[in-house]
């Protein structure tokens, strides 16, 4: 039998996990019974796609783009990626489109080797850049994180050298995983 964690404890979960998006869907189910309030789903997919390890977030954004759903608005794709240096002015954009956004936050991080490979998810901010010692404008109501490389020593290499493949799976899996609990939670 299935053990869900409860809504407050981060949900942690491997993207080989064949259960996977099942958690993550569940839990953000719950977490998108907010918008029932007429708050406005916004997704934002955070990193680059000058950086292989970086490039989560715009790959799960470009591949819930081909999904073309009116029910979320999204920021952040491979063609028109959020990061460091537009993050500020795409926070103001959203902001200014959308009143009462409930924000999800996507990003790729590093972190222990036993962690490469699993998506965190919990509620409040994520915070960008902090895998590379940089300070940005946290982002979310809720987020969701990958594990994508070891951290603590040369970050910005170890971005370089991530396998695309772990990185595109996990991303594909946060983007269904996103899409059965819009499908399933939200009003048409």
């Amino acid at each position: 039998m299935l053990s869900l964690p409860t809504d407050k404890a981060p949900l942690k979960v491997s993207y080989t996990d064949p259960t996977a998006s099942l958690q993550i869907s569940a839990r953000l189910a719950r977490f998108f019974q907010e918008l029932h309030d007429g708050r406005r789903l916004a997704i934002v997919c955070l990193g680059t796609d000058r950086s292989t390890g970086d490039s989560l977030g715009p790959l799960a954004g470009t591949v819930l783009s081909r999904y073309s759903s009116r029910r979320f608005h999204l920021y952040g794709t491979l063609e028109n990626p959020v990061h460091a240096r537009n993050l500020d002015d795409t926070l103001v954009r959203l902001h200014n489109e959308i009143e009462r956004p409930y924000v999800v936050g996507i990003d790729a991080c590093l972190g222990k080797s036993s962690s490469v490979g699993c998506i965190l998810l919990g509620e409040g901010p994520i915070h960008p850049g902090a895998g590379v010692n940089k300070q940005l404008t946290p982002v979310g109501d809720a987020h969701l994180s990958a594990v994508v490389n070891v951290g603590g020593f040369m970050e910005y290499h170890v971005l370089q050298s991530t396998r695309l493949h772990v990185v595109m799976s996990m991303a594909e899996l946060i983007a269904a995983s996103l899409m059965n609990a819009v499908n399933s939670s939200l009003p048409r």
